[in-house]
């Protein structure tokens, strides 16, 4: 490499002389045929694959964006079934009062006309024993009657023998009274 810096004027780095402008030029044609035939030979499959790579990666997209859509539906739709089943779980819940609101009301409607019938049937053994005794009153004081008649018949009567039945006989009124 040194004889060659020998052959070469002074002040110059590199001699353009012919055979360095053919070198130059091979070189230039040899880089311009390697650029066309990597173009024909790599461009065109690379510059396909990535347009594949883009219509594939625009399908996946297009998916996404069709399954984000039926999730979306499909999350609606369950939505409205919770709403739809809220709606009926406060349908059935209703109901139920209502039913246990009608029983309530059904058994408190027995419970009072029972009682009215115990009390009807406990006012008419009232009246009865009642009855039976003003009849044993009515008895009682018949009997009562007859004793001081036949008393007031065998005695004579003054002022305070008088005073005296009547007293006893108020006093046996007044036992019967408490007795009954």
């Amino acid at each position: 490499m040194i004889f060659l810096l020998d052959s070469l004027p002074p002040g110059s780095m590199f001699a353009l002389d012919a055979q360095t402008l053919i070198r130059v030029g091979i070189t230039l044609f040899n880089v311009l045929l390697l650029a066309f035939v990597m173009t024909k030979l790599l461009y065109k499959p690379v510059r396909e694959m990535m347009l594949k790579r883009t219509i594939r990666i625009r399908e996946q997209m297009l998916r996404n964006e069709e399954e984000q859509t039926k999730v979306n539906e499909l999350k609606t739709e369950y939505e409205r079934m919770i709403k739809d089943i809220d709606l009926e779980r406060t349908g059935i819940l209703a109901e139920a009062r209502k039913l246990a609101v009608e029983n309530s009301k059904k058994q408190l409607d027995e419970a009072r006309s029972e009682a009215e019938s115990i009390k009807a049937r406990a006012f008419q053994e009232i009246a009865l024993e009642q009855e039976r005794v003003q009849h044993e009153m009515k008895k009682a004081i018949i009997d009562v009657s007859s004793a001081i008649t036949g008393k007031f018949l065998t005695r004579s009567i003054d002022a305070d023998t008088h005073e005296q039945l009547f007293n006893e006989t108020m006093a046996e009124l007044e036992e019967l009274a408490w007795h009954s």
